[in-house]
């Protein structure tokens, strides 16, 4: 019941809210005040919702797939280098990792030196992963169904440049 709410509830939202003020992006001066954080962060928001719906009958979120997917690359990984393949803080990863483990779809085992932690895949996470793959990839094809070939071609690049920019920002520098 609180699913179907939660579910209708953005629905509702998604129709009640009103649009980024500007319609075309062609209308948008780099010099402008709009800024950039915000845009980026509306956008990802958006993205999320549709990746977290299509990810729904799995029951991973779209920040726990790319952990399980980004382990399924890499596995087994310290928390260290997860968190910066991930491009996120310790504690968010920790936070995001808890419901994982929990599910036992992850654990964490004794790195090499007893300090350090390494994040592994369990096989129930890589069969998880595995059928997640398919709703995700419905995701990947519903996006690419809104936006076009063409402008995700042209897009990925500049988010990768923004992922990996070095923002003179010593605790984010990898």
């Amino acid at each position: 019941m609180t699913k179907r709410l939660h579910q209708g509830s953005l629905r509702q939202s998604r129709k009640t809210a009103p649009r980024y003020k500007h319609s075309r992006a062609a209308d948008v001066r780099p010099d402008s005040d709009v800024c950039n954080c915000t845009v980026l962060r509306k956008a990802a928001r958006r993205v999320s919702v549709l990746y977290d719906r299509a990810l729904g009958p799995s029951g991973l979120r779209i920040t726990q797939y790319a952990i399980l997917a980004e382990l399924g690359r890499s596995s087994p990984m310290t928390i260290t280098e997860l968190a910066n393949a991930m491009v996120m803080d310790r504690n968010g990863l920790g936070h995001n990792l808890r419901p994982l483990e929990r599910e036992g779809l992850v654990k964490t085992e004794v790195g090499c030196d007893r300090r350090s932690r390494v994040i592994v895949m369990t096989k129930t996470g890589m069969a998880r992963l595995a059928d997640a793959k398919k709703l995700w990839e419905q995701g990947q094809e519903r996006f690419g169904a809104v936006l076009g070939a063409k402008k995700i071609r042209a897009l990925l690049p500049l988010l990768i440049a923004v992922a990996d920019a070095d923002y003179g920002d010593p605790a984010t520098a990898r």
